[in-house]
């Protein structure tokens, strides 16, 4: 893991765990989240739309057996429904912004169900622009709920009816590979989700997207 990474996201869980410390532990956060988006970002300028498709590593054991527009994708869509439909109790992003339209997607989950040619498939359709639009307004989104949190919320744990509204929307597959996913966010209470979909998470897939990048043929 990219060290200056890691030592952040270490701090900021150490800073969370104190009332004192806990608005430091905020901006410690969106330091590093920020540090990761322009990560994102610099691969736009970076790479040619096919790129985004290729998936140089597809027998590989870790994420980089997918591809960036996936990893994107799934990364914030993780993103938006844990923050918006488990967190705020509200309207995902994703569905305010039309974004399934905008985006050109076959699908409105997390894209954990999906693997190999499944994967190349569902990203060749997408309007990678919109994708990015989408990225940046979950992201948006997300740090103005936490901006607006004080430290005892962190302890609040996601309550039964905000799981089964979560259900009902069919935004995770009922997949064996992706609907683990309902429990394990529920289990959690605000601070793991924090620790995890909006730090850690970010983390291991932008490394990711980062090996993917140099494992593409380059170009003279």
């Amino acid at each position: 893991m990219n060290k200056e990474w890691s030592d952040l996201n270490k701090a900021m869980q150490q800073l969370l765990k104190k009332r004192d410390t806990f608005n430091e532990g905020i901006a410690a956060l969106f330091r590093l989240r920020d540090e990761l988006y322009n990560t994102m970002l610099s691969l736009r300028e970076e790479l040619s739309r096919g790129d985004f498709d290729a998936m140089p590593y597809p027998k590989a054991k870790g994420y980089h057996c997918k591809n960036i527009a996936y990893s994107l994708w799934h990364i914030f869509r993780i993103e938006d429904i844990t923050a918006n439909t488990l967190i705020a109790d509200r309207e995902q992003v994703f569905f305010t912004g039309d974004y399934q339209r905008r985006i050109n997607s076959p699908i409105i989950t997390t894209g954990n169900e999906l693997s190999g040619d499944e994967i190349a498939g569902f990203t060749k359709v997408l309007d990678i622009g919109a994708l990015y639009e989408y990225i940046s307004d979950v992201k948006q989104s997300t740090e103005d709920t936490l901006l607006g949190m004080d430290f005892d919320k962190l302890k609040t744990k996601i309550p039964t009816e905000r799981r089964e509204k979560l259900i009902s929307l069919e935004v995770v597959s009922r997949s064996e590979d992706a609907f683990w996913l309902v429990d394990y966010w529920c289990g959690k209470d605000i601070r793991g989700l924090i620790q995890m979909p909006f730090s850690r998470h970010h983390i291991m897939h932008t490394e990711a997207m980062l090996r993917i990048r140099d494992g593409l043929p380059r170009r003279t």
